[in-house]
């Protein structure tokens, strides 16, 4: 009996998934959107319009059961190896002051994975009846974002680009590869409210989770700038809030990439949410030919995430400061990451409402 349930576990430790890491030394391809046999994935769209008040979120997360995880002598990836699937949506109402989130998830204790679909090319995300079409247009391509209360479409107007170094993390909180359009014009409703603006779009992959949680905390920028350029700013943390690695890059008007050099972003106010979370919000930014304060336009942003188990707070931020020179104003979105987040945990008194 023992060697049939011995030959058992290796007949499923067999049909495993083979999951790559990420190779510091091989950059990824921009045209790479996935999907790709990695632990965790994600697509990202995001965008400030300060002509409505309003700004916007939405994440589409790809993950396998982590297969070196176990619980006691179980191997969960052995009967639920992924992958499964994770979407989240979060809205921003300045004008009432207010914040909606949706999310769903596919994990079902009756089937080995998800049920939520990812083709590419071209990119094709659905689940249920929240999906994103990529249409083939020229020069750049053009999307179609159908989710919730959200109606878009999504022009690039620059072509993708990969981050320098080509990706996020360390060996020790794993990387991701990173990809994104950093400018895309927006045209569609939200809540049925017309809308026009500019966007953000991401795309990461890799090895950036351990058990059950991240392998890395964040604090994350995605910003449009009154030059043409965007810029981008990822300050990524181990679990024990220490800082491990400081990145950020700028694309010009004319879509060219480059690393954001002697990068410091000081931190300016934080803010305690319901939770009892703490997170910075305004920052000071130093760079070679760069100086900019960011603040944000709402503070009640913490998202709390059943799905993805993870806090985080997600919101519009603007700043005004100067590059080579020259005056410049900042519209877009942060991003920052506290940790887990245990539903079943009561939410503590707020330190500083």
């Amino acid at each position: 009996m023992r060697r049939i349930a011995l030959l058992g576990v290796l007949l499923l430790t067999g049909c495993l998934p083979s999951l790559q890491g990420v190779d510091a030394n091989k950059p990824p391809s921009p045209a790479n959107w996935g999907p790709n046999p990695v632990p965790l994935e994600w697509w990202y769209i995001s965008a400030y319009i300060p002509e409505e008040n309003l700004a916007f979120h939405w994440a589409m997360f790809k993950v396998y059961t982590p297969q070196d995880y176990h619980i006691g002598f179980f191997q969960p990836a052995l009967f639920f190896p992924g992958p499964y699937h994770a979407s989240h949506i979060a809205i921003t109402d300045l004008k009432e002051n207010q914040k909606t989130f949706l999310e769903r998830f596919d994990f079902r204790t009756d089937q080995p994975q998800g049920d939520s679909t990812i083709y590419y090319p071209p990119l094709r995300i659905q689940q249920g009846d929240w999906k994103l079409r990529e249409e083939n247009s020229q020069p750049y391509p053009t999307f179609e974002l159908e989710a919730g209360p959200i109606r878009l479409r999504l022009s690039a107007l620059k072509p993708a680009v990969a981050h320098p170094p080509g990706y996020s993390g360390t060996p020790q909180t794993g990387r991701m590869y990173y990809v994104s359009y950093t400018r895309l014009a927006l045209e569609g409703s939200i809540g049925g409210r017309p809308v026009k603006g500019l966007a953000w779009m991401d795309h990461q992959w890799g090895d950036q989770i351990g058990g059950t949680s991240l392998g890395a905390l964040w604090d994350w920028f995605g910003l449009h700038l009154s030059n043409g350029s965007d810029l981008m700013l990822y300050r990524i943390k181990n679990p024990q809030g220490e800082v491990v690695q400081l990145v950020g890059s700028l694309v010009n008007p004319q879509g060219q990439v480059s690393e954001v050099k002697d990068l410091q972003m000081k931190p300016l106010y934080t803010w305690t949410s319901p939770s009892g979370r703490t997170y910075t919000l305004s920052w000071q930014i130093q760079a070679e030919g760069l100086s900019l304060e960011l603040n944000p336009l709402r503070l009640d942003q913490e998202l709390l995430a059943k799905s993805t188990r993870t806090a985080y707070w997600e919101g519009p931020e603007q700043g005004r400061g100067t590059y080579l020179g020259q005056a410049i104003q900042a519209t877009g979105m942060g991003e920052f990451v506290a940790g887990i987040y245990d539903p079943n945990q009561p939410l503590s008194t707020p330190l500083n409402p």
